[in-house]
């Protein structure tokens, strides 16, 4: 997943302005800093979009119910089994 620019410039640009004001003289460097920490920590990360978390979501929500399903009719089948014994 691609993180947008501009929503990384102004979280960095947001937290350099909320530094204390003896290191607003940083200015600028901060700034970069900042979004260069940003970026490297949001790399590591193993993010999704919305739209594949919720395909994914769809697919886990389609399985679970095959396996009730599943297990029900094997209940079935072992009850079966157990009442010609």
């Amino acid at each position: 997943m691609q993180i947008d620019p501009k929503n990384l410039d102004a979280l960095a640009r947001r937290l350099a302005q909320a530094v204390p004001p003896g290191l607003n003289s940083l200015g600028d460097e901060l700034e970069r800093n900042l979004k260069a920490v940003l970026q490297s920590g949001l790399k590591n990360l193993d993010l999704v979009t919305r739209e594949e978390f919720e395909v994914q979501r769809g697919v886990l929500a389609r399985t679970r119910e095959r396996l009730e399903q599943l297990q029900a009719r094997l209940t079935e089948l072992e009850d079966g089994l157990n009442k010609r014994t």
